[in-house]
């Protein structure tokens, strides 16, 4: 599995620093049960765990999740860990305050799957918070691969989230800096949703 070989390393591949729009951002989720959508090696949910936040994280590989529990234990915070395909994870109905993904590539059938029950997941008034590239990263080159199937945009937000209300949905260009497979400028869409 990819994700096994990217993560089988005694460094982190993307940091342990969390994503810079989360950090900004955090003060939107509602304090309560968070739900982290690939979240691989643990770096976001470490970070939403110290901030007090109850935090799931999910991601198809268990070398990631591994890690991510030491990071846990070396940051002295406690996460549930949830070995699983997202294509097949039960998000439940309207239990979770937020639903975090960052940088999460999901093939286009699958993230309209995802996303439809994470609008089915969230609580009433639950956020959902995401940072992603946009189809123009192809021409940066610096994170996220070369296919825009796993890509999104506005557009495919405002299309997958319609009970959604954004209170911040950009595209923009900024230096993410995150690991080795993250480093440069980059062409993202940043979305925080509430559930109305």
């Amino acid at each position: 599995m990819m994700w096994d070989k990217r993560y089988n390393s005694s460094e982190y591949a993307y940091g342990t620093e969390p994503n810079e729009f989360l950090v900004e951002y955090k003060e939107t989720l509602p304090k309560g049960r968070i739900l982290s959508l690939g979240e691989g090696e643990g770096r976001n949910a470490v970070f939403l765990a110290k901030q007090g936040y109850d935090v799931t994280a999910v991601d198809s590989s268990i070398v990631g999740l591994t890690k991510a529990q030491e990071l846990a234990d070396q940051n002295g915070v406690s996460i549930k860990y949830i070995h699983a395909d997202l294509n097949e994870f039960h998000f439940g109905e309207s239990c979770w305050d937020g639903v975090v993904s960052i940088f999460c590539p999901l093939s286009s059938e699958l993230r309209m799957s995802v996303h439809s029950k994470v609008e089915i997941g969230l609580r009433s008034g639950g956020i959902f918070l995401t940072e992603s590239y946009t189809p123009n990263q192809l021409n940066y080159g610096t994170g996220g691969g070369d296919c825009i199937d796993t890509m999104q945009s506005k557009a495919s937000l405002l299309k997958d989230f319609p009970n959604l209300q954004f209170n911040h949905l950009v595209e923009i260009e900024r230096n993410v800096i995150e690991g080795v497979y993250h480093n440069g400028l980059a062409s993202v869409v940043q979305a925080v949703g509430k559930k109305i």
